[in-house]
């Protein structure tokens, strides 16, 4: 899944740039290093990216070499998971038949591909067996209030079945669940036979699956484009979380510890990059004196900052961006004001 604006890494981040092709590691961009993991355990000829129509041609130039460009669908219209997945399940059925299908976002970081690779195996295994919906859990580390968490039933079976799905818990909450057990993190990774997930689209979102089914019966022919870009617009956005896995009553997890992180605004960009003994991060030409817990991305030119503590600041050739760390999730108002102001050249 390759659709998301990234609004949280602007001004780095733009439209037809989102989180997922900029290279916040270092090594290469988001959705390569996404490939690159998933080889471990699926052929890169059967890889698909669903992405929005305005940046298939950059997903296209990206990952060259590594996907076909015919195996990057387009989404003529944003209309969050349950579409995105929805449209890709009708694909694969219709070109590759019924198969298992791995679900992930194109732009997590992940340290420890070897144990992802087994967490997924096994995940894929037991999707083979049954019509079962298995989904990823990360072992918390931390009382994190910022994810959604699933609680699970405690066995010695490495799939667990899902008690049920918790939206994102206040700190006692979370501070509870980290104590008790039982609970994972939900990493929006899933894995399951496309003929599985469709079966709980008719169910749960009949009214998408009709939708769906109207793209499903014109892909491969003359008629496809044509037909996604009447229907796909019209689709109700919904995630899948909310539209079919919270009210499944079949759905099991896999727990892994792989050294996961989203990295979903610029405070978490010490992930990915190494920070120095006072905790910053220096990207480019930087310079933190007497500062600590701090942030610097320097994009074009040198960028230097002294007695500061916890801030975020980043430099493009035409944007400068400064907040506080503990208020990087809201860089997207920034991007919200600028979208009301008219401002589309910074978008």
């Amino acid at each position: 899944m390759a659709g998301g604006g990234g609004t949280r890494f602007w001004p780095l981040s733009r439209r037809l740039v989102p989180k997922q092709l900029i290279n916040l590691s270092g090594n290469d961009v988001m959705v390569n290093e996404t490939i690159d993991r998933l080889s471990r355990v699926v052929r890169g000829e059967n890889m698909y990216i669903v992405t929005n129509s305005a940046q298939a041609e950059g997903m296209e130039a990206a990952t060259r070499g590594r996907l076909s460009a015919g195996n990057i669908l387009k989404e003529p219209a944003a209309r969050n998971t349950a579409a995105c997945i929805g449209y890709a399940a009708v694909r694969l059925l219709k070109e590759r038949g019924d198969g298992v299908m791995v679900v992930t976002p194109s732009d997590a970081y992940i340290r420890d591909t070897d144990e992802y690779a087994r967490v997924l195996r096994a995940a894929i295994d037991r999707a083979e067996s049954g019509d079962c919906l298995v989904t990823v859990g990360i072992t918390p580390t931390f009382a994190a209030t910022g994810y959604g968490y699933i609680n699970f039933e405690q066995s010695e079976d490495p799939v667990k079945r899902v008690k049920r799905f918790v939206e994102k818990p206040e700190r006692s909450v979370a501070e509870r669940y980290l104590a008790e057990g039982g609970y994972v993190w939900n990493s929006g990774v899933f894995v399951w036979r496309a003929s599985a997930i469709l079966n709980k689209f008719r169910q749960y979102l009949p009214d998408i699956y009709s939708e769906l089914c109207k793209i499903g019966s014109a892909v491969g022919t003359p008629e496809e484009e044509s037909v996604l870009a009447e229907v796909y617009p019209r689709i109700r956005p919904v995630s899948i979380d909310y539209g079919i896995m919270e009210k499944s009553d079949d759905i099991c997890v896999v727990p892994g510890e792989f050294g996961w992180n989203d990295v979903g605004s610029w405070d978490m960009l010490g992930a990915v990059r190494p920070r120095d003994e006072n905790g910053n991060v220096a990207v480019g030409d930087a310079l933190l004196v007497d500062s600590a817990n701090s942030t610097v991305y320097a994009g074009s030119r040198f960028v230097s900052v002294v007695g500061v503590q916890g801030l975020v600041v980043v430099e493009t050739p035409d944007a400068v961006m400064v907040c506080p760390a503990d208020r990087a999730q809201d860089v997207k108002k920034i991007v919200e004001e600028l979208q009301r102001r008219g401002r589309d050249e910074l978008l």
